[in-house]
């Protein structure tokens, strides 16, 4: 004896993970901003069994009947920018400069003159310079505290 008859079945579809990347979170870390969740389909099959004993199955339906959801993992990318280096100090040139004078190191001697200036030396300086001090050269003319002003 011959019988067809139709059976269901439900099966999982599994969901997929997905990563994204977080800019403003550090690199190397990570974190699941939406679970995944598994999806169902469901089989329909139409079966024919001959005395008793199944001798065929044929897939007649196949439905979705939950759509899975992806997780989504976010991936940090943030790197902290490198500090600023520190900027180094103005190294003085070799020998003595007068305390009284900033930016530039004005020689002490017996007379400093602004170089391209119309002074005879025997010493001279590059400005602008600035007078924190006595002005024991007279290099500011104008008096506004900036000596050697090209």
């Amino acid at each position: 004896m011959i019988t067809v008859t139709t059976e269901t079945e439900t099966e999982a579809i599994p969901f997929k993970t997905v990563e994204t990347d977080d800019p403003d979170m550090p690199k190397g870390e990570s974190a699941v901003v939406t679970e995944g969740v598994e999806g169902e389909k469901t089989l329909t099959y139409e079966v024919t069994a001959t005395d008793g004993e199944e001798t065929s199955r044929e897939l007649v339906d196949e439905e979705i009947t939950t759509q899975p959801v992806d997780e989504v993992i976010a991936v940090g990318t943030y790197v902290e920018p490198e500090p600023e280096p520190e900027p180094e100090p103005e190294s003085e040139p070799e020998g003595d400069c007068d305390p009284n004078y900033a930016g530039a190191c004005v020689p002490i001697d017996s007379d400093v003159d602004c170089a391209g200036g119309s002074g005879d030396g025997p010493s001279y300086v590059r400005g602008p310079v600035t007078v924190i001090g006595t002005d024991v050269y007279r290099l500011d003319a104008d008096g506004d505290g900036i000596a050697c002003e090209q």
